[in-house]
């Protein structure tokens, strides 16, 4: 198997661990315009960077939070909230992000990702 089959394979298995069936969607129903980002995704995210030991994965899912908020990506870090909690982040280690990322990004990015965490925590029952 090829370096690019391998990490295609680890990216696919980690990519359903931490965002289920509804994670792989995108994937799996990417046309061939949007396959290229899908596979990209797939592979260096998760297959080469997410898979990488030295790091666990509830860090990385803290980490990511973090600088979405900086970004103010609300989709994005609404499906990073969902696939946070597979990763064993709580709610109340959710709430200390958003609460700490005020500091760092302002009340309006902060305030923004704060809803938007709120509904992925009601979408997953876990608010």
């Amino acid at each position: 198997m090829s370096d690019d089959t391998e990490a295609m394979a680890r990216g696919r298995a980690l990519r359903e661990q931490i965002f289920g069936a509804e994670g792989m969607r995108s994937l799996i129903e990417a046309d061939d315009f949007q396959l290229p980002l899908q596979h990209a995704v797939t592979r260096l995210c998760f297959g080469e960077v997410w898979s990488r030991p030295e790091l666990p994965l509830k860090l990385r899912s803290m980490l990511t939070i973090a600088m979405l908020v900086g970004q103010s990506r609300p989709n994005q870090l609404r499906n990073h909230v969902k696939g946070a909690i597979a990763n064993g982040v709580t709610k109340e280690e959710i709430r200390e992000i958003l609460l700490h990322s005020i500091l760092y990004f302002g009340l309006p990015s902060a305030s923004d990702a704060w809803g938007q965490a709120t509904a992925a925590l009601k979408e997953i029952d876990a608010y």
